[in-house]
């Protein structure tokens, strides 16, 4: 396999944009990644379209890459479809690392995108609640009852000023469940979980293209509304409407460029499993594929971006991602490790709490942010001397496990 980097990496602001289309989104982030790359459209030779629920909310099924980037000047081109839940950005990175690493092309683009926000909220939270196995609802509302499942890659949550009061997406149950769970087993409390709440809020007020960039307080967390027991309305992430976009290459050809490149050192997919409790997840599975690939280990990161579509999340992916011992989680998060200024940045973005979360979008605009990370980019929130970044995006739901997971390992 070839070494692949990424040449150019763009994304719009995330928020709720009723005026907008996913094409509209598409093509600014498309269009953005491509001057970041110093190429044109004739230049791509190959790319993939990552999106979740255009089908169910805007009814364009089949053709939704063609579609969307129709006016972008990549007709022509292979377009490759990827629906993959919550991780369909980032399955669309993978393909596109494939196709250049393969030898198959020299420049490809993968494409995040997704308009979540809709008229009839309830269709918004319908489509999200679609990420399960729905031949086995039953098997699955019974492990919700029961307070195990593992969530950490489900959707997006339904907030109140996105639908009528007491609607709500059926992933909180399941993200709740999860929490009460890891709360028992590890010592970790609500107030741990609104400190995650107000270090995202804190970084997303350093980031022009997050959805929310309020701070909060812990008292704010803790007195928003209860969504699921534990879980109130700032520890879930938020509908919202976005894209980003990114230009994979060659080595070779990245030296006909003046681009400022970032190396991939691995990207690793894989899909849940029915497992057992103490069997790995699939997290785990993909972090371990990963860090052998490209030969680091977590001692050796600078900067994630993990997937926290509910605060909760963030506490045990630190410990899946071997960031701290399993049911350390909370201890690392208060020793200021992970804020920006500590040891190991994460979600410097603000991740899905305040970033925002449309969901087919959320993989490439986390590839985005570390991309800008390693390249100085950043601004206020640049993590200083950033050399190695990780990325974890999972989607949907699958037993006890996230349906799929993505991790990503970028380097200087």
């Amino acid at each position: 396999m070839r070494d692949v980097v990424i040449a150019g990496a763009a994304m719009t602001r995330f928020g709720k944009f009723a005026g907008t289309t996913v094409r509209a989104l598409a093509e600014e982030a498309t269009a953005q990644a491509l001057a970041d790359a110093g190429i044109g459209p004739g230049d791509v030779q190959w790319a993939a379209f990552g999106n979740a629920v255009g089908g169910i909310l805007q009814g364009q099924e089949m053709i939704r890459g063609q579609a969307a980037l129709r006016h972008t000047g990549l007709l022509g081109v292979p377009i490759v479809n990827v629906e993959n839940a919550c991780a369909s950005g980032s399955s669309a990175f993978h393909l596109a690392w494939m196709a250049v690493a393969s030898g198959a092309v020299d420049v490809a683009l993968a494409v995040g995108a997704e308009k979540l926000t809709h008229p009839d909220k309830a269709r918004s939270f319908a489509a999200l609640g679609t990420a399960v196995d729905l031949d086995q609802i039953g098997d699955l509302e019974a492990q919700v009852t029961g307070g195990g499942a593992h969530a950490s890659g489900v959707g997006a949550s339904p907030l109140p000023e996105h639908g009528h009061a007491g609607q709500r997406s059926f992933f909180m149950d399941i993200y709740a469940a999860n929490t009460r769970a890891y709360m028992a087993r590890s010592g970790a409390t609500v107030e741990d979980f609104a400190q995650v709440a107000v270090k995202s809020h804190r970084h997303a007020a350093l980031n022009p293209k997050a959805q929310y960039r309020q701070p909060v307080t812990v008292g704010e967390v803790l007195g928003s509304r209860v969504v699921a027991p534990p879980l109130t309305l700032l520890m879930c992430s938020p509908i919202g409407d976005g894209a980003a976009a990114v230009v994979v290459c060659s080595e070779d050809y990245a030296r006909r460029l003046e681009a400022d490149t970032v190396r991939v050192r691995a990207t690793a997919l894989v899909s849940g499993r029915d497992r057992a409790p103490e069997e790995e997840t699939s997290v785990e599975r993909a972090a371990r594929t990963a860090y052998e690939a490209a030969g680091v280990g977590p001692e050796d990161l600078d900067v994630v971006e993990l997937h926290d579509a509910a605060a909760p999340a963030e506490l045990m992916t630190y410990e899946e991602l071997g960031l701290c011992p399993a049911g350390d989680g909370r201890k690392l998060l208060a020793s200021g490790a992970t804020a920006l200024g500590g040891r190991v940045p994460v979600n410097p973005s603000g991740g899905l709490l305040s970033k925002g979360h449309p969901i087919g979008a959320t993989g490439c605009g986390q590839l985005v942010e570390l991309a800008d990370q390693l390249r100085g980019r950043c601004g206020a929130r640049q993590v200083e001397a950033a050399r190695v970044a990780l990325a974890e995006n999972g989607g949907g739901f699958l037993g006890a496990d996230s349906a799929a997971m993505v991790v990503t390992i970028l380097s200087r």
